[in-house]
């Protein structure tokens, strides 16, 4: 995403050792608000959904639920889509119908990053890992690595298809490793990519939040 590849020319990622410290604070809240609607169950109320298929234990962790009490949610213009994160997360401009929050270091680097962005081309659930991977080869990045890929995974009244991979981003003057989800959403009435990153060496410290905000995405 542009907003991204700004962000990263702008800042340089600090703070490692900070960030568990700072994971692990920004995890906490009530899940007090109401749950979203289930999708396509059938009248039995048994899910009619086509079972996942992939590496569906990469995303083991993806557990749809509703977003705690105290996080920050963006709607993106003209969509039902909702990005959340916790309120230690700063919202920054990007593309025009698209929402991102960055998270930074004490030092001011950026140390983790959601964006939500609609469908705008032929991304589709039966093409996304392939897509994501041509993307990012556009977006002049290097070394990018597919680590996993699964389809038809449950997302709150959605179904989605996710990608982990790696990859160089060579914006800035020197080039950056970054380690991703990025997941393309279709609900009732919106198809939205949503994108959760960090650099590789903090991504163990990261990892539970980006799961949790993916895991809370609504479209």
């Amino acid at each position: 995403m542009t907003a991204w590849r700004k962000s990263v020319a702008a800042a340089a990622i600090v703070a490692f050792l900070a960030l568990a410290a700072v994971a692990v604070a920004n995890l906490g809240g009530s899940d007090s608000q109401p749950p979203a609607a289930v999708a396509a169950a059938d009248p039995g109320g048994r899910d009619s959904r086509p079972p996942a298929t992939g590496d569906t234990a990469a995303f083991a962790w993806l557990h749809p639920g509703v977003v705690p009490a105290g996080w920050t949610t963006l709607r993106l213009p003209g969509s039902p889509a909702r990005l959340s994160a916790p309120p230690s997360w700063r919202p920054v401009a990007g593309d025009p119908g698209t929402r991102t929050l960055i998270l930074r270091g004490p030092s001011g680097g950026i140390v983790g990053y959601l964006n939500a962005t609609p469908r705008q081309g032929d991304e589709r659930a039966a093409n996304w890992s392939r897509f994501r991977i041509a993307h990012n080869a556009g977006e002049d990045d290097r070394n990018d690595k597919l680590l996993a890929a699964a389809t038809g995974l449950r997302f709150r009244a959605a179904t989605g298809a996710c990608v982990i991979d790696s990859y160089t981003s060579t914006s800035g003057e020197h080039p950056n490793p970054f380690r991703e989800i990025a997941c393309i959403v279709s609900g009732r009435s919106a198809t939205t990519v949503i994108v959760a990153a960090a650099p590789p060496s903090q991504w163990d410290a990261m990892a539970p939040l980006l799961e949790r905000a993916v895991s809370n995405f609504i479209t």
